[in-house]
């Protein structure tokens, strides 16, 4: 199959997928809202919030990273096991501990004691996304399979809304069925592995397992101090409102990410490509991110103007009526689908593509101190409305930084048909 070919295909199996994330959310969200209620809503998204820092530590930083490898990779079998199964062993190893952290929380801290069930079930996410090796399929380039294990897992759960939860009481029945998804999908794409692509499963060495860390590490740290302005976002402001609170909130913000998400099928097809890319020409690979950046600026530039313009008919439609205090939360952060696309382009293909996974760290924790002060100033005073500033504010910072970064380093990946002129530091 010839790359051009082998990307489009992948893009329409990614996007095929998205448009299913994109349209299930917005079935499932307002029947929800009107069957649990906002603060029931409001509990289920705060421990997702929680568990979402177990699965960013599961995560570590392989998704990039492993992709990468077994892109540059994928016709030595051998070398390809030896990276599967070594991300598999570590990421093991960072489950069992973060089972070992949500026990303590549940059993020493009270905000954790009095709906402990919640987040035990919750936890199954984990476990399913430990379970299922998606960089594995992206590094091959075989996005079918994740499109369609995807829509599995997103049926599994929408229907089992449908079916099983029918009142408040019910609401448990929402984190039991996301589990499910996402172990059932573990399950399918750890057989297909074996089975299908003919891994070999091999116990690696200490010098893989080092190597696999070291490469995710800058990974890791930037996606950790991300964390602090995007799951941290409904974490904090649980501390400081009620349940009803982060339910307004967190539905604003559910939204948002699913016309944000768009993107998504875009940069995880382009990733592994322009990693292969980048090895024979960085002036190509930069004129297609050059393509990729005014393509996504047209897109979620409208998206978030529609947005802001539409945020009470998106709420009547989307949400009930009875939700007009996530109005105002729509429109604050009607910016973030541009911004995020932004900052896909400038971070994902741009930074880490081009070895500047470091300067990316930095500029993520630079980031994330600007939103704990933040955090600090806005949330206990203004909650979920100073929440949303806090998200839309420290997003356009670090996304700034990045444009700062490239511009300085010569690569302009926003100059129509811009000649590569990268400035190295000597």
């Amino acid at each position: 199959m010839s790359n051009k070919k082998r990307l489009i295909t992948n893009f329409l199996s990614l996007a095929s997928m998205q448009g299913l994330n994109f349209i299930l959310p917005l079935v499932t969200l307002p029947y929800l809202l009107q069957v649990v209620g906002p603060g029931k809503f409001g509990l289920i998204s705060f421990a997702q919030a929680l568990i979402q820092y177990f699965i960013l530590f599961t995560d570590y930083g392989f998704n990039l990273v492993a992709t990468k490898e077994i892109s540059l990779n994928r016709d030595n079998k051998k070398k390809v096991s030896v990276i599967f199964s070594t991300v598999m062993v570590v990421r093991t190893i960072l489950l069992l501990i973060s089972l070992l952290i949500l026990i303590l929380l549940i059993m020493f801290v009270p905000k954790f004691q009095k709906d402990s069930i919640i987040y035990l079930f919750t936890f199954g996410m984990v476990v399913g996304n430990v379970m299922f090796p998606i960089w594995f399929f992206q590094g091959i380039e075989h996005m079918k399979v994740i499109s369609i294990l995807n829509i599995v897992s997103k049926l599994i759960f929408t229907i089992g809304i449908f079916v099983f939860v029918k009142n408040e009481t019910q609401f448990l029945y929402v984190p039991i069925l996301n589990s499910l998804g996402y172990i059932a999908i573990g399950l399918i794409g750890l057989y297909l592995v074996i089975f299908r692509y003919r891994i070999r499963v091999i116990k690696p060495s200490k010098e893989d397992i080092k190597h696999q860390l070291k490469e995710g590490w800058d990974i890791f740290v930037s996606n950790l101090v991300t964390s602090l302005y995007t799951t941290s976002n409904i974490f904090i402001l649980g501390f400081f409102a009620s349940n009803t609170v982060v339910g307004y909130y967190s539905s604003a913000e559910k939204v948002v990410k699913a016309i944000s998400s768009v993107v998504g099928p875009l940069i995880q097809t382009v990733y592994p490509f322009l990693a292969k890319a980048l090895n024979e020409s960085k002036q190509a690979a930069l004129n297609m991110i050059n393509k990729i950046f005014y393509l996504i600026t047209s897109v979620m530039g409208i998206l978030s103007l529609l947005i802001g313009i539409f945020a009470e008919d998106l709420v009547n439609i989307a949400l009930g009526p009875e939700y007009q205090a996530t109005i105002p939360l729509l429109q604050i952060l009607a910016g973030l689908p541009l911004i995020l696309g932004w900052a896909s382009v400038f971070g994902i293909l741009t930074m880490i593509n081009f070895d500047y996974k470091k300067e990316l760290s930095r500029i993520y924790i630079f980031a994330g101190i600007l939103s704990i002060i933040l955090m600090t100033l806005l949330i206990p005073t203004f909650e979920e409305v100073g929440t949303a500033w806090n998200a839309i504010l420290t997003e356009a910072f670090a996304t700034l930084l990045m444009a700062i970064f490239l511009w300085k380093k010569g690569i302009h990946v926003w100059k129509l048909k811009s000649n590569l002129t990268v400035r190295k530091e000597h």
